[in-house]
């Protein structure tokens, strides 16, 4: 989480997982200046439930604009959600969720790294 956050300047990285059986998604470690607004949501809430829905990346260059952005900060102006799915691409497991103060901060280059990390940290729910 350091990394990514330091990394790019960001302001808030944080890891959700996803509960299909509960229908929530819940985050499970974050990296910034607080806890998230929305520790445990509904799985069809915000660019989240967007990202888990089309199970494909979700990037807002100014999250003002988009009525599915549930705010964490007030000064946030983009955002990053992308899905950790299963080795069979079929089910999302979880969620990483960058934010920057930065209006457009998110490269396709970072949106490939955070999708490479997505594929290792996939490990994380194997049992």
């Amino acid at each position: 989480m350091e990394l990514l956050l330091s990394r790019g300047r960001y302001r808030w990285v944080g890891l959700y997982e996803v509960d299909r059986a509960a229908g929530t998604v819940t985050n499970i470690v974050w990296s910034g200046p607080g806890a998230p607004e929305y520790p445990a949501f509904p799985i069809a809430m915000g660019l989240t439930g967007a990202a888990i829905s089309a199970r494909k990346t979700v990037k807002v260059g100014d999250v003002t604009t988009d009525p599915r952005y549930l705010t964490a900060f007030g000064t946030t102006r983009s955002e990053i959600l992308v899905p950790v799915l299963d080795v069979a691409g079929k089910n999302v497991l979880g969620t990483i969720d960058v934010e920057s103060e930065r209006p457009n901060a998110f490269s396709e280059e970072v949106r490939v790294l955070l999708e490479t990390c997505s594929n290792v940290i996939r490990l994380l729910w194997c049992r």
